[in-house]
């Protein structure tokens, strides 16, 4: 089992980087944070997971070990195959995912490319048991309905859900429960340059 690969950043694409390690190359399918830790050139460090097929080997690479683990988790979801857990957290931050299972709000998941209201529910389902023994549960403060308005009117101005979620996160405690007053400060973390030029 291969559970982690260092080496020298060969290629960079949307989905998948190249390793080179001792000389090998290696393939890896990765979440876009762990894409967003590899530059081209430089030395990077992955969490792996193999999975082994009949007609093929295929890594995937994590940031960290809690997406690792959730990857895992999701691919104890039926009809959940690597490449959907795989999509899912390059979409959603494990600690979102962990507050969407455990608040049920599925239409956070139908957000992801390809999940639909029948599959987003089966994952809530199946998932929240797991999530329950296996891994910590996070509370669901940033699921707020004014936070569900933000992150829609964030992603509706073309951030990804990766992004909006990110602003949110990032918005101080002591923020006013003010949907316009959230978007625009979560506007000014996301295009900080913006700021600046005013």
């Amino acid at each position: 089992m291969i559970a982690s690969l260092q080496g020298t950043v060969l290629f960079r694409f949307p989905e998948a980087v190249v390793i080179s390690v001792g000389g090998v190359g290696f393939d890896v399918l990765a979440t876009r944070s762990a894409l967003e830790t590899c530059v081209i050139g430089e030395q990077a460090s992955l969490l792996t997971r193999l999975i082994v097929r009949e007609d093929s080997l295929t890594l995937f690479g994590f940031v960290s070990d809690s997406e690792r683990s959730m990857f895992d988790a999701l691919l104890k979801v039926s009809g959940v195959g690597p490449k959907l857990a795989l999509l899912i957290l390059s979409h959603m931050s494990v600690d979102n995912l962990r507050s969407a299972v455990m608040s049920d709000r599925a239409e956070l998941l139908t957000r992801v490319p390809g999940i639909g209201k029948k599959t987003a529910q089966k994952i809530l389902l199946e998932l929240k048991d797991k999530i329950a023994t296996g891994l910590d549960a996070l509370p669901d403060g940033d699921f707020t309905d004014i936070n569900s308005d933000v992150l829609d009117a964030l992603i509706s101005l073309g951030f990804s859900i990766v992004e909006a979620q990110s602003a949110i996160q990032a918005l101080p405690i002591s923020t006013a429960q003010d949907t316009e007053e959230r978007i625009l400060l979560c506007l000014q973390y996301l295009r900080p340059d913006e700021r600046r030029l005013k």
